[in-house]
């Protein structure tokens, strides 16, 4: 029998995991770098990417019900 986990669990898991990944290091060069305060502007689209991601990974996991067949 081999454990397997639900498609929320796993989507829950993942987005975690890509915005840690994704997040950590522009923040640390905007804290760090003198020229970190340019990537401020990147900010914005990095984000925008996350939450574009996310909202794929929900239809992911959770797929809208299919339309009845009209017969």
């Amino acid at each position: 029998m081999t454990p397997t986990m639900s498609r929320p669990v796993m989507v829950t898991l993942f987005g975690v995991i890509a915005a840690f990944v994704v997040l950590t290091p522009l923040i640390w060069l905007i804290n760090t770098r003198d020229w970190g305060i340019f990537l401020m502007l990147l900010a914005t689209f990095v984000i925008y990417g996350l939450i574009h991601a996310g909202r794929r990974l929900a239809e992911w996991a959770d797929p809208p019900p299919s339309p009845p067949d009209d017969e």
